[in-house]
């Protein structure tokens, strides 16, 4: 069965290209979700993607206690040249008919400034410059929630929560990356790094980290790897040459499939859900510019994802399952409890 809410596929009258919002679920309340702009083999892999990471979306606002569902924006792109402002402007009609029903934000190929030209759409949009009232770059934030998740998986494995002297792998040095790996090197970790742009090794160079080929980055004997490049990085193939104990990291969809975290714990590696690591962004930016919180208190919803981290792990100890298992539980359960209470008023109205 189909479990979206709805999936809007449009040709965008300014850039004439295909614009695909997919919203999987307002149960929690507005859907939210980033927009992504990237090149694929035939547009209906945008779809996928869009039906694919929307889903994900709900499950990590459900987890992060955030009172919203799940959405994505993908507008598949051509090979050659293509109108940005355009699309932009494509994006935001699209997203102003759903009424408040969605909100977006940046994601792979959008950034803050991409958002302020969305806003002229539309209102329904979230991370627009700091200059512009918005709450900026989401990557500094979605970093932070980052450390939070790996001072908790410490303190879960290794009975300290301080970092310094812990071997990580940071596998991709982009936005959050970078910032993932410059926080570990001034909490005292010792780092591998990895990237495919050589010019990123400079970075490395200034953190003393060991640079290794993207090839091997993932079988890097550390205590923990944090994949924060691209997803489907973990598969029947590359985990039994894992060389960790844990893997937790910011990087969207790790797992080739669900079964896969399965293949980890059977190894007795510590995987955690990539949803609740990398939930800070969109924790902060929802908290401060949707919901009208100060970003002190944002901040600290950003913090707590440790402790969700932690609440997690001690379930799955407590179950004999999986971290996955123990987040997809808590989702499932705030989404019921939402759902009851929407029937409850329709009955009452």
């Amino acid at each position: 069965m189909f479990e979206h809410e709805q999936v809007v596929i449009r040709t965008g009258p300014r850039s004439g290209l295909p614009v695909i919002v997919a919203l999987h679920s307002t149960a929690l309340g507005p859907a939210l979700g980033g927009c992504r702009l990237a090149t694929y083999p035939h547009w209906t892999d945008g779809l996928t993607d869009a039906l694919r990471l929307s889903a994900a979306m709900t499950v990590k606002c459900a987890v992060a206690g955030l009172p919203n569902g799940g959405g994505k924006t993908v507008v598949p792109l051509p090979a050659g040249p293509f109108d940005r402002r355009a699309v932009l402007l494509d994006v935001g009609d699209a997203i102003e008919a759903l009424d408040g029903r969605y909100g977006t934000g940046p994601d792979v190929g959008t950034g803050p400034d991409d958002m302020l030209v969305i806003g002229t759409r539309t209102r329904h949009v979230a991370c627009r410059p700091v200059a512009a009232g918005g709450s900026g770059d989401s990557s500094t934030h979605t970093a932070a929630g980052v450390l939070a998740a790996l001072h908790a998986l410490c303190g879960s494995l290794f009975g300290s929560t301080d970092l310094a002297g812990r071997r990580f792998a940071v596998v991709g040095l982009g936005r959050v990356g970078a910032d993932v790996a410059r926080r570990l090197s001034a909490a005292g970790a010792a780092l591998v790094v990895s990237d495919v742009d050589p010019a990123r090794a400079a970075l490395a160079a200034s953190l003393g980290a060991d640079v290794v080929p993207p090839s091997s980055a993932l079988y890097a004997d550390v205590d923990v790897l944090v994949p924060a490049a691209l997803g489907g990085v973990l598969t029947p193939a590359t985990v039994p040459l894992l060389r960790c104990r844990a893997v937790a990291g910011p990087a969207n969809n790790q797992l080739d499939t669900a079964a896969t975290a399965a293949l980890l714990h059977q190894r007795g590696i510590v995987w955690v859900p990539d949803h609740v690591v990398s939930a800070g962004g969109v924790t902060y930016a929802a908290s401060v510019e949707l919901h009208g919180e100060p970003p002190a208190r944002a901040a600290g919803r950003v913090a707590a994802i440790g402790d969700t981290v932690l609440a997690l792990l001690e379930t799955a100890a407590r179950t004999g399952g999986t971290p996955l298992a123990a987040a997809d539980a808590l989702a499932a359960r705030r989404l019921r409890s939402a759902t009851g209470r929407q029937r409850c008023g329709q009955g009452e109205s």
